[in-house]
């Protein structure tokens, strides 16, 4: 139960997998949360964690659950705030487990974890290889020889059934990130789904909140131009939701960073590719009428959220293996240290073709000068730039070898070169994504307490 019966507060505890960890216990300890939510999940991540699964089935959840469930654990009990999350990337189950012993170890006791299943769709994939790659056009055949695995954006119905059980932990695999938010809204003011100014209120509040810092000052400073105060200790931030679909932002008084109009509205406009009809499985969000009132330092007020129904199907995360990237780098330093870069990398080139090595595509980047922005004209060159080489190959072979050219010019090479590094070989894990039929990927909730 909340601590006010018309007020719901939702915290951040992570808005990706590699996100810090301590603040998320500061932000439990000092802000009176109702709830607390860690998304961690992004798309590739969850395909990532099926190998992991492949390989040990107690595997499969994200990294990090262990040691921000160690962080929070004890002070969200002791505060009776409640954890949604969806570090169960693709075995929601085992991290359900994982969590349990953790409360055990800790002497906290049983706790007691709501588990969402259903977002594994591949097999059902498997089954439709006609539906078309939204990409590319192409059909879902195309890549099935090298599929990993699928998985459905499910709603913010499966958090707020979850949350009905009583369970202190909610542990999902793929949820769309604002339904981790909208989910805890619906279950304490027994929303209706279809309540489209609430749901709209919801839906906005996850999606400001989904990536944690960048609505309190992430991704936004640029001295002298844009300031944010104490960037090393950026404060995760909270919202306040009424019974009405009223939405107020915050962050506690004594953390770094910035919440205001600017950040609110640089969060707003995030990975939106239509602002009237931002897809998510519980509604078509209109944000071209989202306006943003401060109402006190770091405290944002945020109104004019509209929804309409969501489509009949979810979008689908299809993870597949397309092949191996190898790379290799050195330095070059003092004068014309850019031409003897270019002409390494024209040197690397050479000797992959003449060892009979094609690949399907090349880079050759100079840190410091082009690898983000390409050549430019007039641009001053630097007195010191690194050579990246990589390349892009179906067979390990072929890319491990750019790295080991890119080594060999240390003395093979123009002077001066130093500090390359050791080859490196990556398997290319890469998503593509499809719609498919709700009725193709129901969910469920179990739930997990008791002696085990």
């Amino acid at each position: 139960m909340s601590r006010v019966k018309d007020r719901l507060r939702i915290g951040v505890g992570a808005g990706f997998a590699d996100d810090r960890v301590e603040p998320a216990g500061q932000l439990v300890e000092r802000a009176d949360l109702d709830y607390l939510v860690f998304e961690c999940l992004a798309e590739r991540t969850t395909a990532r964690e099926s190998l992991s699964l492949a390989k040990d089935p107690e595997a499969g959840y994200t990294p990090r659950l262990a040691e921000r469930m160690e962080r929070v654990l004890g002070p969200c009990l002791e505060r009776g705030t409640r954890i949604v999350t969806n570090m169960g990337a693709a075995n929601p189950p085992a991290g359900a487990r994982l969590a349990r012993r953790l409360a055990r170890d800790m002497g906290l006791g049983d706790l007691s974890v709501a588990v969402v299943e259903g977002d594994e769709v591949t097999e059902c994939l498997r089954a439709r290889p006609d539906l078309p790659l939204l990409e590319s056009g192409a059909p879902l055949e195309s890549i099935l020889p090298r599929l990993v695995s699928g998985h459905a954006y499910l709603g913010a119905d499966a958090v707020s059934a979850a949350l009905d059980t009583g369970a202190f932990v909610v542990m999902t695999g793929r949820v769309a990130d604002p339904s981790l938010f909208l989910g805890p809204a619906l279950h304490h003011f027994r929303w209706a789904v279809d309540d489209w100014s609430r749901i709209a209120a919801g839906s906005l509040a996850g999606h400001l909140l989904e990536c944690c810092c960048q609505l309190t000052g992430g991704c936004f400073a640029d001295p002298p131009v844009l300031e944010v105060p104490d960037l090393a200790n950026l404060g995760h931030p909270f919202a306040d939701i009424g019974a009405e679909g009223q939405l107020e932002l915050g962050k506690c008084p004594d953390s770094g960073g910035r919440l205001d109009i600017a950040t609110c509205t640089q969060q707003l406009l995030y990975e939106i590719h239509d602002p009237a009809a931002y897809l998510t499985p519980d509604c078509q969000l209109d944000v071209t009428g989202v306006d943003f009132v401060q109402t006190a330092p770091n405290q944002v007020r945020v109104v004019g959220a509209r929804a309409r129904p969501p489509t009949e199907s979810y979008k689908v995360t299809v993870g597949y293996h397309d092949g191996y990237i190898g790379e290799g780098q050195v330095t070059y330093a003092g004068p014309n240290a850019v031409a003897r870069a270019r002409l390494a990398g024209e040197v690397i080139l050479r000797r992959l073709a003449d060892r009979g090595f094609v690949y399907e595509e090349t880079r050759v980047d100079l840190i410091g000068l082009s690898s983000m922005h390409g050549e430019g004209e007039g641009r001053p060159e630097p007195y010191e730039v690194r050579l990246r080489v990589a390349a892009r190959a179906p067979d390990r072979a072929a890319a491990a070898a750019v790295g080991f050219e890119t080594r060999a010019m240390h003395v093979n090479g123009p002077a001066g070169g130093g500090g390359g590094s050791d080859p490196v070989v990556r398997e290319v894990l890469a998503a593509a994504s499809v719609l498919l039929p709700r009725t193709l990927a129901p969910w469920r909730v179990m739930l997990m307490e008791g002696p085990s």
